[in-house]
C-alpha cells in the first residue's frame, strides 16, 4: 500500500471497507500502468483495476450462474457443453456490465468462455 500513488491508495482504502484485501499487483496494459486490488467481499472475490489517478476502470466480480441474464446463461451452458463450469465473473466498465467470463474444465484442461451482456458469444478457448 505504501508504494501506491496517493489517489490509488485512497480508492483501494474506500473500496476495501468491509472487505478483505487479498492482494495488490501492478499490471501494464497498452503501455499504461494499473493497480489491481483483489478483494474478498461477502464471501466472494472481486478484483478492481485502478488507473494511476485512482479511477476504477474495470471490476471483475464472481457471479452466480443462476443469477445471470437468461441469454447469457444459455450461451455459457451451450458453449460449455459437457465441461464443468468452475466459476463465472461479471466484467464491469464505466458502471455497466459489458461481459461475463465463465471458467470451465474439460478433461482436466481449464479454459474460458466470454459472453457479452447481450448473450452473444465473444470468445471460447478450447
Amino acid at each position: 500500500m505504501k508504494d501506491l500513488p496517493e489517489a490509488v491508495r485512497k480508492t483501494v482504502q474506500e473500496q476495501s471497507k468491509g472487505a478483505t484485501l487479498r492482494g495488490l499487483s501492478r499490471e501494464v496494459e497498452k503501455e499504461q500502468t494499473f493497480c489491481e486490488a483483489e478483494l474478498r467481499v461477502n464471501g466472494h472475490n472481486k478484483d478492481l483495476l485502478i488507473d494511476s489517478s485512482g479511477v476504477i476502470v474495470e471490476i471483475e466480480e464472481v457471479a452466480a450462474l443462476n443469477a445471470l441474464p437468461a441469454a447469457v446463461k444459455a450461451t455459457i451452458l451451450k458453449s460449455a457443453g459437457k465441461a464443468r463450469i468452475i466459476s463465472v465473473e461479471s466484467i464491469t466498465k464505466n458502471n455497466t456490465i459489458e461481459a461475463y467470463e465463465a471458467h470451465v474444465s474439460r478433461a482436466g484442461k481449464k479454459s474460458e468462455i466470454k459472453v457479452g451482456a447481450d448473450g452473444e458469444l465473444m470468445s471460447a478457448e478450447k
